[in-house]
C-alpha cells in the first residue's frame, strides 16, 4: 500500500474528503518526524512506539572491491511493533488485560 492508497482508506473510513485525509496523514508524519528528530518517543498505543537510537561506529565492507571501510557512528529512527499489531499481523486476536 502506498500514500494515495491509504489516503483513500482514511477518507472513506472517516467519511471526509481525500484532501482532508491528506492534510491529516502528512500533520502526524511531520509531527512524528519532528518529536522523533528532537528524541522524543511516540507511542501510538496498540499501534507502536517510534524513537531514535544511537548507532556505533563500525567497519563495513566494499563488496565491489572487499575493501574495508569506516561507516561513522549516526542515530537512525527505530519503530517497535505493539501488542495489537502484532496480533493483527500473526492473524490472532489481541490478548485483552486483566
Amino acid at each position: 500500500m502506498n500514500k494515495s492508497e491509504m489516503i483513500e482508506i482514511a477518507a472513506k473510513d472517516a467519511d471526509i474528503s481525500k484532501a482532508a485525509a491528506g492534510k491529516a496523514l502528512d500533520a502526524i508524519i511531520n509531527a512524528v518526524v519532528k518529536a522523533v528528530s528532537k528524541g522524543d518517543t511516540v507511542t501510538l498505543v496498540g499501534f507502536g512506539t517510534f524513537k531514535s537510537a544511537k548507532r556505533a561506529a563500525r567497519t563495513g565492507r566494499n563488496p565491489q572491491t572487499g575493501k574495508e571501510i569506516k561507516i561513522a557512528a549516526t542515530t537512525v529512527p527505530r519503530f517497535t511493533a505493539g501488542a495489537g499489531f502484532k496480533a493483527a499481523v500473526a492473524g490472532k486476536k489481541a490478548a485483552k488485560k486483566k
